[in-house]
Order: structure tokens, then C-alpha cells, then sequence
């Protein structure tokens, strides 16, 4: 008899562990996800960097984390055609919609093969700045803005040309995306191991000031905008165009793994602690490694310092009033 009811209730615990893992997770945005996969992919662990000291006259390392081995190691699709499959079905399993950003063509591919879970997002060429070239982008962006289902500008990459986002050259583009309220998402910060000496020559730190905004929403008042990577590490400058101007939100894609946890967290409740948890976004900065997305969510999932509302304003409702989506879930 004692058999039978420690039986029976194995069974109603495994019955209720069974219904609970067909609970769906709670609906998470991620804002920062790339259609295209980098090339060169390799192993590596998630908040180990090494930006290590180099010498000019050797060979110096283009990344900028430690490769394998660890407990959890990031993974890459083995071909650029496995990526987007192994992207969305984490997507699917995770509960994600993504702000998924990259050429027209390909961007399109993925809403195609994972219908109701891409918000679609596409930027300017960095090199048309002037002249016919720029005239063809505006051109191309307003098409796609207004017939073509797009509805974000991203991901600007000003900084990888050294180039101020309060240049005049490209206040054009940042008029069209007030004029057809785009929002739009531009890098700031992070951005690897050595950047302007071993991969991308004009990349300027001084660039992912998120200050050098002021003068652009000045002009564009009206302007939806995030800073990509909450500007990292660049905190205090990012707080105060946060309390300069209430309208403007950030997402802490690359950050949230790109660095050790510890610090990682520190900027984040800087944030938070400051006063603006409403304008914290979620975001991987998914380009390479599929199983980032879980390790990223697990993230804010454990962080002690984030009440349970916390972390689903980060998850999800900061982004969806950002983006004027559902109401909170």
C-alpha cells in the first residue's frame, strides 16, 4: 500500500512537472538581431574577454573573447544557411519576437520563415553620404519604410567610420526616419578587442559618445532612438542624454555578454538604480553564436538586483511601448 502512494504520487508530480513544461514562457523582444552571419566563427565563452595587451609587430587576435573551454561555450552554426535556422528555432523555443536587421532581401527571408516573429530593420550604406549615392538610399529606405513592411533603421554603424552622428552628412537619413516615425537603433561602444588597430582602422571610441546625440534630437525632436549597447562604458554620459531627453531608450545587446558578469550587472543596475528601468531594452546583438540568446536571457533572469517587474519591463515592456506594440505581458 505504502508502494502505491509513493507511486501515485510520483506520478502527479510528474504529471505536474509535464504541465508545467508546457507552460509557454512569458513573450520576450529582442532588439538587436543580425540576418547575416560573420564570417570566421569560432568557440568561444560568454563574459570571459580577453582585450589583452598586443604587440604591433606580431600577428594580433581580430576577437575579443576567450576561446573554449567552459561550462556553457558559445556555439557557431556550422554554415552561414545553418544560422538563421538555428536563430529562429531558439527564437521559436524562447518565446522571441526580434528586431531582425541586415539587406532587404535577406531580412525578408527570415520574416518569411518565421512569420509573426521578425520585426524587420534596415540601414543606410555608410559610404552614401553625399551626391547621387545618397540621393538612391534615401530613395531605397523610403520605399521600404513605406511600401516595402520595414519598420526600423538599424543598425547605424556611424562609429566603425568614425563618423559623429551629429555630422551634417548624415542628418538626412535621421530627417527621413522623424519624417515616417522609423525608429532608429545606432551602435555605441562595444565593439570587440583592439577595433581601430586590428579590424576596422577608422573605428573611434570617442564616437560612441551617446552625447553626441544632443544636437540631433534637437533638430529632430520627434526622434524615435536607442543607443545600441547603452553606450558602453561611456555610463554617465549615457544618463545624462537619458534625463536630457525622455524619450530616448537603449538596449544592452553585446554588452550583456561581452564582458565579465560582474560588470556587466554594474552597468545595468546603474541604469536601473538611476531611475531609468523603463528605458533598459533587451538585445543579444545576435550575429554568430545561435545559443546566445539563452545564455543572454539567463542573464536577466538571475540578476538579483531586478524585482520580477524589472526584469519583465527589460524583457519585454520597455520594447513594446518603445515600438508601440502589445500591452504589457
Amino acid at each position: 500500500m505504502r508502494f502505491f502512494r509513493l507511486s501515485a504520487f510520483a506520478a502527479l508530480a510528474a504529471g505536474a512537472l509535464s504541465a508545467q513544461n508546457l507552460i509557454p514562457r512569458q513573450p520576450i523582444i529582442d532588439m538587436h538581431v543580425h540576418a547575416s552571419m560573420s564570417a570566421g566563427g569560432q568557440p568561444a565563452c560568454a563574459n570571459t574577454p580577453a582585450f589583452l595587451a598586443s604587440d604591433p609587430a606580431t600577428k594580433e587576435d581580430r576577437f575579443g573573447w576567450k576561446p573554449v573551454p567552459c561550462a556553457n561555450p558559445l556555439l557557431p552554426a556550422k554554415t552561414p544557411e545553418a544560422y538563421p535556422k538555428e536563430v529562429q528555432a531558439e527564437m521559436e523555443r524562447l518565446n522571441v519576437t526580434a528586431v531582425v536587421m541586415g539587406d532587404e532581401k535577406t531580412v525578408n527571408q527570415w520574416k518569411a520563415d518565421a512569420p509573426g516573429r521578425v520585426i524587420p530593420g534596415t540601414s543606410f550604406d555608410r559610404n552614401a553620404l553625399s551626391g547621387p549615392k545618397m540621393e538612391a538610399e534615401l530613395k531605397r529606405l523610403r520605399e521600404a519604410y513605406t511600401k516595402g513592411g520595414f519598420r526600423i533603421m538599424g543598425e547605424v554603424g556611424l562609429q566603425y567610420e568614425g563618423i559623429s552622428p551629429s555630422d551634417p552628412a548624415v542628418d538626412a537619413y535621421f530627417a527621413l526616419a522623424e519624417e515616417l516615425d522609423i525608429p532608429v537603433g545606432v551602435h555605441m561602444g562595444t565593439g570587440g578587442s583592439g577595433r581601430a588597430n586590428v579590424t576596422t582602422p577608422k573605428f573611434r571610441g570617442s564616437m560612441g559618445n551617446p552625447l553626441l546625440f544632443e544636437e540631433v534630437l534637437a533638430r529632430h525632436p520627434k526622434l524615435r532612438l536607442w543607443i545600441m549597447h547603452s553606450g558602453y562604458p561611456m555610463i554617465d554620459n549615457l544618463l545624462t542624454l537619458l534625463a536630457a531627453n525622455s524619450h530616448v531608450y537603449c538596449d544592452v545587446a553585446g554588452l550583456i555578454w561581452s564582458y565579465p558578469i560582474k560588470e556587466v550587472n554594474h552597468y545595468i543596475q546603474r541604469i536601473v538604480e538611476a531611475g531609468f528601468g523603463d528605458r533598459v531594452m533587451f538585445g543579444t546583438d545576435q550575429l554568430l553564436w545561435p545559443n546566445l540568446m539563452s545564455q543572454s536571457i539567463n542573464i536577466i533572469d538571475t540578476a538579483e538586483y531586478l524585482t520580477p517587474e524589472q526584469k519583465r519591463d527589460i524583457l519585454y515592456n520597455n520594447a513594446a511601448r518603445f515600438l508601440r506594440l502589445d500591452q504589457k505581458k
